[in-house]
């Protein structure tokens, strides 16, 4: 068998305009690229943070436009070095918090939650 591993996420969003934004001014992503389906509806972009064989977050706009309020995934997880100056952070910027502290697991693992643009689940996580 082949090796695999996830090769991208795909979070569909209501406007690429507000959504490219938060996802690269404040999380820290880069716009990999912007590009129209072949369908002439739906638009894409890929996100990461500039390594070589990392999984990818893709959003993707026009594909359904009556999102509900946690939106199509209910999370994913980008890994922080520290996750509680990135709390701190991330409390001085526009961004809506749905934990209200850190949470430890009894492994050790932290993590806290916030909402995107179209109320996507995002989880900053330290092991």
């Amino acid at each position: 068998m082949s090796k695999k591993r996830l090769d991208h996420v795909g979070v569909m969003v209501k406007d690429m305009n507000t959504s490219i934004p938060f996802y690269t001014d404040i999380l820290g992503f880069e716009l990999k690229g912007r590009v129209p389906h072949t369908n002439g509806v739906i638009e894409l972009a890929f996100l990461g943070f500039g390594l070589d064989d990392e999984t990818d977050l893709e959003l993707i706009q026009g594909y359904n436009d009556s999102l509900p309020v946690e939106g199509k995934v209910h999370h994913f997880a980008i890994t922080v070095t520290d996750v509680q100056a990135e709390f701190e952070r991330l409390k001085g910027l526009d961004v809506t918090f749905i934990d209200e502290e850190i949470t430890t697991l009894p492994n050790g693992y932290r993590y806290f939650f916030v909402e995107g643009p179209d109320g996507e689940r995002i989880e900053l996580f330290q092991r």
